[in-house]
């Protein structure tokens, strides 16, 4: 089936990237259409292509290469398409034929119609992982004091949470008939609920976590756990599970239950190593005491809830402590769980103790951010938006339009998208071949503006944007 278009034209040469089992199968010539970006989007995607580019052409010899095929979105698609046309069906309709698309970042409409464009290709094309890699590269300016600790990857669930948009506003029909409807008939038919009201002045928002979200996402944290060393194989699933405990709760024990069903014999929780090494250490430790171990407060507990942890630590020890015990558990994934607000802490001052964080879609938008910023902020991180049929990479700031056309703004978010993209593919020497770039170039202090600046001392003149791009690629021989 050939597929029309209506005003852009597909390269003339290239393959299609098709997916199986939600692993893509690149061909060595793979058509990739890119969106350009508003903004300063027309200075750092000419940087990205070049390097990307470049590394692949040093890597392969000419035997790969990349045929960019141009579709539109935000601000750009409006001037070829017409007003208020941000998301053209050309564009949906090469994302969805050639699979893996990159682009810089794009304008939020203002008014009516699509509330981001960036949430509405996530949700178009299913894309329910948003992976946001935030490592350190020596030489960046960073306000902590030692940045070189982190090196965590954030997956974040990308479809449901309160970002699936459905809201109503105060004092419309709809709102009040709800409110209404959940203070006489559903609330007071929640015991547990008490005499809670909504203040009948109220917005209402959803906030749909399910099952099906919750997993799929921290299948692809515990699959990308499998491929690192330790102890970087580790997923911390975080949560708000202590207040919000139908939702929030539920993405934990949603995430435990994955991890001890798909991958028990890759996988033990935190809890269950516990349990292990108490009995390793002392043979003759009772379940009793095995639990009084693991929960501090066991003493104070009712009958009741004593007998539910002895029955855990029962369990666990007569269904893994064969496969798992005698320190096995040891070379396992180590499976784990923290509260969303504590993490923000930790990754400051425990950062070493984390690699994977898996998390709902609004913990992880503020979590990546904090991440990036302890690396040296967002122009330098990058992002990505991964589905079973489909990927986007993205930049993870905004289009910064004061700075557009000036050949200066940092392109290393979307050139570090585009390492991500080539990971992805499986390209990882051209990956890594960008990555040894950059660090060399931020190292002798070729950087731009924004991180000159921050440098001490200051870096006068920095590098333009463009030079930044060529930077990276002279050290690729280093």
């Amino acid at each position: 089936m050939t597929v029309s278009y209506e005003k852009i034209t597909p390269p003339t040469t290239g393959s299609t990237i098709t997916f199986s089992d939600g692993k893509p199968l690149v061909p060595d010539d793979p058509i990739i259409p890119f969106i350009r970006g508003d903004g300063t989007g027309v200075d750092i995607w000419p940087a990205t292509a070049k390097v990307i580019d470049a590394a692949i052409a040093t890597a392969y010899a000419g035997q790969r290469k990349i045929h960019w095929f141009k579709v539109y979105a935000g601000d750009e698609a409006c001037e070829i398409y017409g007003t208020y046309q941000y998301l053209p069906q050309d564009t949906l309709t090469a994302i969805k034929e050639y699979g893996i698309a990159i682009k810089g970042p794009l304008t939020t409409p203002i008014g009516g119609g699509i509330r981001s464009l960036n949430v509405a290709l996530r949700q178009i094309f299913d894309l329910y992982a948003c992976v946001r890699p935030c490592r350190y590269y020596a030489g960046t300016p960073s306000p902590h004091k030692t940045p070189e600790k982190l090196d965590v990857i954030v997956y974040r669930e990308n479809t449901e949470d309160i970002y699936l948009g459905i809201e109503w506003k105060q004092g419309t029909e709809i709102a009040d008939k709800l409110i209404n409807y959940l203070n006489s008939e559903l609330i007071p038919a929640t015991p547990e609920h008490g005499k809670k009201q909504i203040p009948l002045d109220a917005g209402i928002g959803i906030k749909p976590i399910s099952k099906t979200g919750s997993q799929r996402l921290v299948r692809r944290a515990i699959e990308r756990a499998l491929t690192l060393p330790k102890p970087k194989n580790q997923v911390t699933l975080v949560h708000k599970g202590n207040i919000m405990k139908y939702t929030e709760g539920a993405f934990r024990d949603w995430g435990y239950e994955l991890a001890k069903s798909e991958f028990r014999d890759v996988c033990v929780t935190e809890m269950e190593s516990w349990i292990l090494s108490n009995k390793e250490k002392n043979p003759d430790l009772s379940i009793e005491d095995n639990a009084r171990m693991v929960e501090p407060g066991y003493d104070a507990l009712t009958d009741e809830k004593k007998a539910k942890i002895c029955q855990e630590v029962t369990s666990v020890l007569d269904a893994i402590w064969e496969t798992h015990g005698h320190g096995q558990w040891k070379d396992k994934i180590m499976v784990n769980d923290r509260i969303a607000d504590s993490i923000f802490q930790q990754i400051q001052t425990r950062p070493d103790e984390y690699s994977i964080l898996a998390t709902m879609n609004l913990n992880g938008d503020y979590l990546s951010d904090a991440a990036a910023a302890i690396v040296g902020g967002l122009g330098m991180g990058p992002g990505a938006n991964i589905g079973d049929t489909c990927a986007i990479f993205e930049a993870t700031h905004g289009t910064a339009p004061k700075h557009a056309g000036l050949d200066r703004i940092n392109p290393g978010s979307v050139i570090l998208s585009g390492v991500m993209m080539l990971e992805y593919m499986g390209w990882q020497e051209a990956a890594d071949l960008i990555k040894k770039g950059i660090a060399a170039a931020i190292a002798n202090r070729q950087v731009t503006y924004d991180l000159a600046r921050l440098m001490e001392p200051p870096v006068n003149p920095p590098l333009k944007c463009s030079e930044f791009a060529d930077a990276i690629i002279s050290h690729f021989g280093d």
